[in-house]
């Protein structure tokens, strides 16, 4: 499988994603990496250590942690970022909750993953962070296709999607005004088989929710969710267990499982090459409306 891959193509994506990281490093003051645990943020942490070494990465990761995430997850992230020695910042949704700055939602559809809006944005403005680097890709998502590498955002935290800075050639331009800042995506021209690829060929280590393993789970219009405390079923719904893997990896209430055989990095490759759906196509998060992820953005979110 590894004679397969197209090294020239991933190390030039990967060297526009290190120039990416400089520029950013040299344009702004107090960046933060968004750090959530999954195969993106993970790449950009493996590209940042690339970037910068033999340095520490200059800069620390922020998780924001809904309550609401898969144990492997947080386990993962902790061992991370004690092994690379990165200042790990996070702030908790529950926090924004017990506050009063948002309201949880209730009944079975109920979810953390909008509310964590409110706590990104409060986090970003405790740290005083200039710039956010995220590991969103234009191929994920038709919102997340519109976005510059470097992306403006007003002093409420928004994205004007109509209003953004063109980006010229290898020109980046990270002027702002006081309260606002950017989000920067690194591996924007990424798609998820050249991130798939890239992870086998530089061998990174994953989280075990990545690779087919047995989970007890729920079927939901369509799609496998994992059962969990507090997730509430509906009529007719039951928990079963089954081989699944995760494609993508965000807040248990509104993250798909895939029902796979994938249980190393090959077979990953062979089964994102095959796939006919994006990976958020089980993202119920995305289904709410028809432009729940440019709304979100709109308002501050990853």
């Amino acid at each position: 499988m590894t004679k397969t891959i197209n090294r020239n193509h991933l190390r030039e994506l990967e060297s526009e994603a290190i120039f990416i990281m400089r520029e950013l490093a040299s344009q702004f003051e107090r960046p933060v990496l968004l750090f959530s645990g999954g195969k993106d943020s993970i790449v950009l942490v493996h590209l940042a250590m690339k970037a910068f070494y033999p340095a520490k990465i200059p800069f620390p990761l922020m998780h924001i942690d809904t309550g609401h995430n898969f144990d492997e997850t947080i386990a993962f992230r902790d061992k991370m970022a004690k092994e690379m020695g990165a200042e790990l910042i996070v702030k908790y949704v529950q926090d924004s909750i017990d506050q009063g700055k948002v309201i949880e939602e209730t009944g079975a559809d109920a979810s953390r993953n909008k509310l964590q809006i409110t706590t990104l944005l409060d986090g970003i403005a405790d740290v005083k962070a200039d710039a956010a680097i995220g590991g969103g890709r234009r191929d994920e998502e038709k919102a997340r296709a519109k976005e510059r590498f470097f992306s403006h955002r007003d002093a409420f935290g928004q994205w004007d999607p109509k209003n953004q800075r063109p980006e010229l050639w290898n020109l980046f331009n990270g002027r702002k005004n006081m309260g606002e800042h950017f989000r920067v995506f690194p591996i924007s021209n990424w798609t998820e088989m050249d991130v798939w690829q890239y992870i086998l060929m530089e061998d990174i280590e994953m989280p075990s929710l990545y690779y087919t393993h047995k989970r007890k789970v729920f079927n939901r219009d369509g799609a496998w969710l994992a059962a969990a405390p507090f997730m509430q079923l509906k009529d007719g719904e039951e928990i079963v267990e089954l081989d699944v893997r995760c494609r993508t990896i965000g807040d248990v209430s509104c993250t798909g499982l895939s029902l796979s055989t994938a249980d190393n990095l090959e077979d990953i490759v062979k089964e994102v090459a095959a796939a006919r759906e994006t990976e958020r196509g089980g993202r119920s998060d995305d289904k709410r409306s028809e432009a729940a992820m440019e709304d979100r953005k709109k308002e501050g979110y990853f």
